[in-house]
């Protein structure tokens, strides 16, 4: 496993830590409920955003005997964040979001006797570009209810606030370079950057300026001949990579034929 698989792996193992933690603690009581869903029925999701954008949380955990036709899955947004879609693409359900985004909901209209088991549901959520990496947005609930309004589970979300792919904007690839080029780009303010070439071997490493750049030069040269590098971003614990891009220390190879 080279080092920036190591690193989306160490990423995800955290997660979904944190997630089960979260579980284990119960998820926040849902808004509006008016009656304690049944033990065991947790509605509950887990999405990471990068700042200024946005992504599905797919909501899962109905479990028993679960509302029929007319009953309503409802999210409420966490602080700060804003519901903006609604994709799942099924006959058997209608969804409803709210103007300002605080809410939105998905109502069974199918007559399948357990319309909401064994399946998620997708919310899109959008982070303002404001949040800070790293965070937990607090305040995602969940509420199903049946047809008359009687809550039937409850539960909520957690959305981490992740961080955006750095960028290379220096060297551009296929141009031939010397052994020891300026490597640059663009990343979230105050990130920890790592330039990897190949496998797992850094090639140098630097910190994000508040104007989002970075640049840093290799401490030993590369060696000549073809390279592939990428840049890793890190901060408060969440971390991003850029795309590879194929450099040539050295006279560019003549193309064979």
């Amino acid at each position: 496993m080279n080092r920036t698989s190591k690193q989306a792996a160490a990423g995800l193992a955290a997660a979904a830590m944190a997630a089960g933690a979260w579980l284990s603690a119960g998820p926040p009581a849902a808004a509006g409920a008016r009656t304690a869903a049944a033990p065991g029925r947790v509605l509950w999701g887990a999405v990471t955003i990068a700042p200024g954008q946005e992504a599905a949380v797919e909501i899962a955990g109905v479990t028993g005997t679960a509302p029929g036709r007319g009953s309503t899955l409802t999210l409420t947004a966490p602080a700060g964040a804003r519901v903006t879609g609604l994709p799942l693409e099924d006959s058997g359900y209608t969804g409803a979001l709210a103007a300002s985004g605080r809410t939105a909901s998905y109502t069974a209209t199918t007559t399948a006797a357990a319309p909401w088991q064994d399946r998620v549901f997708p919310f899109v959520l959008a982070v303002p570009e404001d949040a800070r990496p790293g965070s937990v947005l607090k305040g995602c609930a969940l509420r199903l209810t049946d047809a008359r309004g009687a809550a039937r589970a409850a539960g909520g979300c957690r959305v981490t606030v992740g961080l955006a792919e750095p960028t290379l904007t220096r060297p551009e690839s296929g141009v031939p370079l010397d052994a020891r080029p300026e490597i640059a780009g663009t990343a979230h303010p105050g990130a920890q950057i790592t330039v990897l070439d190949g496998a797992d071997t850094e090639v140098c490493s630097t910190t994000t300026g508040p104007d989002g750049r970075w640049s840093c030069t290799p401490g030993p040269p590369l060696a000549p001949g073809g390279h592939r590098i990428q840049a890793a971003a890190a901060l408060n614990g969440v971390g991003a990579v850029s795309q590879q891009i194929a450099v040539t220390v050295g006279t560019a190879a003549t193309p064979a034929g």
